[in-house]
């Protein structure tokens, strides 16, 4: 990968854990630049500081489902997003 352009793809970015530790992993295959695309981008503190290069919306730090994202196996195949009822997290069947 040595003098490659690297272009991470996630569909939301939340507290930066898992996007921080997989750049560092390809950090380490010495490309030329790596660049992190989402789709949406959690308007909240980090446990890591990421930031999205390019992102297609920032959102309030809400529980999302819908157009592949999911809860418990529920509601991925909306073809929509929408904010999860705090009711339904709390109490999954």
């Amino acid at each position: 990968m040595i003098d490659r352009h690297i272009l991470i793809l996630d569909d939301i970015l939340d507290n930066g854990q898992t996007l921080a530790v997989i750049r560092e992993k390809l950090e380490t295959a010495k490309p030329r630049n790596i660049r992190i695309c989402v789709l949406l981008s959690k308007k909240k503190q980090r446990a890591r500081h990421v930031a999205g290069d390019y992102v297609g919306f920032e959102i309030e730090d809400e529980f999302v489902v819908g157009y592949g994202l999911d809860f418990m196996e529920r509601y991925r195949n909306l073809p929509y997003i929408g904010v999860l009822r705090k009711e339904l997290i709390a109490q999954p069947d």
